[in-house]
């Protein structure tokens, strides 16, 4: 999802400590991240040239995600991304893009027990979970 230091690395890690603030109770920290993952989401449409473009579909989700988290009997949600956006930037495992990797427009493969096996223990890699299917 994006090497230590790129762009994309940068995005995630500010997402994270505006996560990581938003539970601590600062105020509009969910806000703040809600914006930057749509902004993410714009970057990346444009910089792809597709809605269909996996990065794209990943950041998508995960900008819904976030905005769920904006109703306040859905806030709980926002636990879910405030754990795994940390595991994307310290080591760049990301369950979202392993799920959305499953999805029937984004695999190659029938889905089976042991592709689910595979997406979701398999060790991270550089690149997103497409290439190498």
């Amino acid at each position: 999802m994006g090497a230590a230091g790129t762009l994309a690395w940068w995005y995630w890690l500010v997402l994270a400590i505006a996560l990581i603030l938003d539970l601590a109770g600062v105020p509009h920290a969910l806000r703040f991240a809600v914006a930057l993952a749509w902004v993410q989401v714009a970057h990346f449409r444009i910089r792809e040239g597709t809605w269909a473009a996996f990065p794209v579909q990943v950041r998508g989700a995960y900008a819904v995600i976030l905005s769920l988290g904006l109703i306040p009997w859905l806030h709980g949600i926002v636990w879910v991304p405030a754990i795994g956006t940390p595991a994307q930037v310290l080591i760049g495992y990301c369950a979202l893009a392993r799920l959305m990797s499953l999805l029937p427009w984004n695999r190659r493969h029938p889905l089976s027990a042991d592709l689910i096996w595979r997406t979701f223990t398999s060790p991270p890699r550089a690149g997103n979970m497409l290439q190498g299917q």
